[in-house]
C-alpha cells in the first residue's frame, strides 16, 4: 500500500483524536493510559523494527511525511498516522515540535515481570538503584543496547525508563533491551543469585579497579544513584569495582562509569 493511503489530516488542536497528545510537557510523567510517547525519527526508527511495544498513532508534521514515508509503510495498517501544520502541532504538544515526529505505543502488562528462570542466553544484566535522573537513564539504556546487555533490572526507587526525553535520550536504546521493575533491590539480587549470576557494583570506593576485573561467565553489574551512591550495606555485601581517575576529582556520571564497565564486561 501507499504511505499517504492512512495519512490522517488534523486542523483543530481540539481534536478528540489526538487527545492522547495533548500537553506532552505537562503530562508525559505519567503513562496515559497504559501507552507511553516516542520522539524523533531516530526513535521511531527502533520503535518499527521491535514487538514488545504496539505502535497506537503517529503525529506528524506535514513537511516530515516524505521522510518517514518507508517507516510509515513498515507499520500495521491499523495504525492511525495524524498530520497537521507546525502551528496545530505545537499547539497540540504544549511546545514547539520541531523533531515533528510523535508516536504513542502501548505499553504490556507483562512489562514488570521478571522471569523466575532468566533465558539461558542472558549473561550480562545491568542492576539499577534509584536512578532518578531521565538523562541518565536513557544514557544507561544507549550504553546498555552498544554493549549487548540482555536486561535491565529497576529497583522501585528508580523512574520511568518510558518516560519521553528518556527514550530519546536513549536513541531508542529503551526499546531494545528487555526492562524489568522489582519491588526491592533484596529480591532483585537475590534473582540474579539463583539464576548464577555473579554480582558486582561500580563505587568510587570500590575494592577492586575494574582494570584487574575478570567478570564470570554470567555477570550482572550495578550502578547506584546519581548523588548518594549504592547504600554502604550493598557495598559491603558486593564485590565493588572503581575506574581509577584524577586524585583531585570526585567521580564519573553514572552513565559514563557504566559505559566504561560495560565495555570492560564486553571485551574481556
Amino acid at each position: 500500500m501507499q504511505a499517504d493511503t492512512r495519512i490522517v489530516p488534523v486542523t483543530d488542536p481540539a481534536d478528540e483524536r489526538i487527545e492522547i497528545y495533548r500537553d506532552i510537557r505537562e503530562r508525559d510523567l505519567i503513562r496515559r493510559h497504559g501507552h507511553f510517547i516516542a520522539e524523533g525519527k531516530t526513535v521511531l526508527q527502533v520503535l518499527a523494527r521491535q514487538d514488545r511495544f504496539p505502535v497506537h498513532s503517529l503525529l506528524v508534521l506535514e513537511n516530515r511525511l516524505t521522510g518517514i514515508a518507508d517507516l510509515i509503510e513498515s507499520l500495521p495498517e491499523t495504525v492511525p498516522v495524524y498530520c497537521a501544520a507546525q502551528p496545530v502541532m505545537d499547539a497540540i504538544a504544549g511546545f514547539h515540535m520541531h523533531r515533528g515526529v510523535l508516536a504513542i505505543a502501548q505499553v504490556p502488562g507483562e512489562i514488570t515481570a521478571l522471569p523466575t528462570t532468566f533465558p539461558a542466553s542472558w549473561t550480562t544484566v545491568l542492576l539499577l538503584s534509584a536512578i532518578a535522573n531521565h538523562d541518565n537513564m536513557g544514557a544507561i539504556f544507549r550504553n546498555a543496547a552498544a554493549f549487548g546487555v540482555d536486561a535491565v533490572i529497576c529497583d522501585e526507587r528508580c523512574c520511568d525508563p518510558l518516560y519521553r526525553k528518556a527514550v530519546r535520550v536513549s536513541v531508542g536504546g529503551v526499546l531494545r533491551v528487555p526492562f524489568f521493575r522489582m519491588p526491592s533491590m533484596q529480591e532483585a539480587v537475590s534473582a540474579l543469585g539463583d539464576n548464577g549470576f555473579a554480582v558486582a557494583a561500580l563505587s568510587p570506593a570500590g575494592r577492586t579497579d575494574i582494570a584487574h576485573w575478570r567478570p564470570a561467565r554470567r555477570q550482572a553489574l550495578v550502578l547506584g544513584s546519581e548523588g548518594h551512591g549504592l547504600d554502604d550495606a550493598w557495598l559491603e555485601r558486593l564485590e565493588t569495582l572503581s575506574i581509577a581517575m584524577a586524585p583531585d576529582f570526585d567521580s564519573l556520571n553514572v552513565a559514563t562509569a557504566g559505559a566504561i564497565a560495560l565495555h570492560r564486561r564486553f571485551s574481556a
